[in-house]
């Protein structure tokens, strides 16, 4: 260290620059007592204050790294810690008589010698304060420093429980946290002491400068552990999507780390050492975090430069999730007016993912509405765009509050008419997901749109609205099995499972009522012979038509499929039994000519529905004629 000369005395000034440390007794002419002109009590204060530099100078020079092999290898606070209070003390005493000396016009000389003696003392400081920093890496790492609370501790035996068992390991692993703990309170404490002792001399500077060399280098080398290098934009944009997904991935959990441990916890440790000056603080705390935490927080702006499609649109809502989660982590532990540059960062990385994701939801839709598949589904089944589409809203809804954070100031915007209720709960809902609920609600009348359309390519309008059933069911049942419940609400539900139904109500309106219509309105009623034949025959053959055109039809939805197959029953079966039993004994012997099905075998037909076990498609073609699975 240089020859300070005599700033410690002239430099008492009160000051927040690093470089010109702050006091906490700063020398001023105001504050000393009138000199007396006695010579007596002039004698008797420089004798005091004699005897003062003489007790520091002791404990000073015991200390002196280049007086002695001890101290040179010995550290002074992991030795006797009480001798490490008497050396700082002695050090403020020092300074109190060096105040005197100025205040009674003591010889140079007598100033010389404890200025000479302060330099001694202050390398000592600096020595020891390097040690501690060097020698508590692991005491004053991330966890250790932020777990100094009870409730930190807590948590981390709360932790440690779900893995041991008894008492015993329970105890050690408490013990073992608090140690850790206790370490760091000591380490801190010294740093501390230190810190305060120094700045207060005049040496702030040099205190400083270990500090923010040591700490910065923790934070960096924190970063680059946790698995973050910073990447740029040209590399971003040639690299696989694969791969940069991984990278977002590995961000996300670098992100959480590094806010709530890594700058947090430094951010403590630097206020505690430098409790004595606000400006030291922010000072030390801005340039050791300033550049890592940029770097960090300026890789989403990054990434959104790279290509987009909507289906890279999670990991960017990953990114925004992440950021608006820690946020108020953020704006606490960057509050300093020289770290609001990180805050500007997170705040544009905000601002530059809303930009891509609203873009990349648009580009959804335009998809959608492009969709170019014309062919009919083998048996009015789910069609591929009512699960890709339902799959995607649901994954969606996991992100309903950052979708509901960068609609929110959007409005959807529809150019093409839309039915009279279209909306309406969601554009009148005071809540905070109105916004998104508008916005999904709009995206699943899309869908619906386009299957209406694609449902036109069927022949037979029974299948047609088989196929819209079937595909509504499903949409339903995405909704119910993921958060879009919550946003759409149950009014949507409720109203969509009625369409669901009436859909299924036209279907057998449609594929049976020729059958139906075979059959007496009372069959019970007394019927000539040859009519009873008659409405025999016919309902064999619209049976048997019905029946070959639907064998290939498909009916995903278990539920669904046995509430159709019911309904249908029993619109048939039991006028068909009550038929039957009427007129199976007016028929005698000629029965096998004219019945072809007992009511079992028609349950058992129905009961094979829905499966797709015929062939598949329109309902266009033909299967082998259907043989009876009972007998009269």
């Amino acid at each position: 260290m240089a020859s300070k000369g005599m700033r410690t005395l002239f430099s008492h000034h009160h000051s927040n620059s690093p470089s010109s440390p702050s006091h906490t007794r700063p020398f001023s002419p105001y504050h000393s007592h009138t000199r007396s002109s006695s010579p007596l009590h002039l004698s008797f204060s420089e004798s005091m204050t004699d005897g003062t530099i003489a007790t520091a100078e002791s404990i000073i020079t015991k200390w002196d790294a280049e007086s002695s092999s001890y101290s040179k290898n010995t550290s002074l606070f992991y030795g006797n810690r009480r001798e490490a209070r008497e050396f700082l003390q002695s050090v403020r005493d020092l300074q109190q008589s060096m105040h005197s000396y100025v205040n009674h016009n003591s010889s140079s000389q007598k100033l010389v010698h404890a200025q000479t003696l302060m330099e001694t003392a202050m390398k000592r400081l600096e020595k020891e304060f390097h040690q501690i920093l060097t020698a508590n890496l692991d005491q004053l790492d991330p966890e250790s420093v932020s777990g100094r609370s009870s409730s930190g501790t807590r948590s981390s035996l709360s932790d440690y429980e779900d893995d041991v068992g008894s008492d015993d390991e329970i105890q050690i692993a408490e013990n073992s946290i608090k140690e850790v703990e206790r370490e760091a309170s000591i380490a801190m404490a010294d740093l501390q002491a230190i810190a305060e002792c120094m700045i207060s001399s005049g040496y702030g500077k040099e205190c400083v400068k270990i500090y923010k060399i040591m700490r910065k280098s923790i934070v960096y080398e924190g970063i680059y552990q946790l698995g973050f290098q910073r990447i740029s934009s040209t590399h971003i944009q040639k690299m696989d999507w694969e791969v940069l997904e991984h990278k977002i991935k590995n961000w996300v959990n670098v992100m959480k780390i590094a806010v709530k441990t890594l700058f947090y916890s430094e951010r403590i440790l630097c206020d505690h050492v430098f409790t004595i000056s606000n400006t030291i603080k922010e000072s030390c705390f801005s340039e050791i975090a300033k550049d890592a935490a940029t770097h960090l927080f300026a890789f989403p702006e990054t990434v959104t430069k790279c290509k987009k499609s909507p289906e890279k649109m999670f990991r960017f809502l990953d990114l925004y999730d992440t950021i608006s989660e820690l946020w108020p982590f953020i704006e606490s532990i960057f509050s300093y007016e020289s770290t609001s540059t990180i805050k500007t960062q997170a705040i544009n990385s905000l601002i530059k993912l809303g930009d891509v994701i609203r873009t990349m939801l648009a580009e959804f839709e335009s998809a959608m509405q492009k969709d170019p598949s014309r062919s009919p589904i083998p048996g009015g089944g789910r069609h591929p765009l009512t699960r890709y589409v339902m799959n995607y809203l649901c994954f969606l809804s996991d992100y309903k509050e950052a979708l509901a954070d960068i609609f929110a100031d959007y409005p959807l915007q529809v150019q093409h008419p839309m039915p009279e209720t279209m909306l309406r709960n969601s554009l009148t809902a005071e809540n905070p997901l109105s916004a998104i609920s508008t916005r999904l609600e709009w995206l699943i009348l899309i869908l619906l749109r386009k299957l209406d359309g694609k449902a036109e390519l069927y022949k037979d309008v029974g299948l047609l609205y088989l196929f819209l059933a079937n595909n509504l069911q499903y949409v339903l049942s995405k909704v119910r099995g993921c958060d879009l419940r919550y946003i759409l609400g149950a009014d949507w539900i409720s109203k969509h499972e009625s369409k669901v139904w009436q859909y299924a109500a036209n279907y057998e309106r449609m594929a049976w009522s020729k059958v139906a219509s075979t059959l007496p309105q009372n069959p019970t009623s007394e019927m000539e012979p040859q009519k009873v034949k008659a409405s025999f025959r016919e309902f064999n053959s619209s049976f048997e038509a019905a029946y070959r055109s639907q064998s290939g039809w498909v009916v995903p939805d278990g539920k669904l499929r046995d509430e159709i197959k019911v309904s249908v029953a029993k619109k048939i079966v039991p006028v068909y039994r009550a038929f039957y039993e009427k007129n199976r004994a007016l028929l005698r012997g000629e029965s096998s000519k004219f019945v072809r099905f007992a009511p079992e075998d028609l349950e058992n037909y129905l009961s094979d529905l829905f499966h797709g076990n015929g062939i598949s498609g329109s309902g266009s073609g033909s299967v082998s004629s259907l043989h009876p699975q009972g007998s009269m």
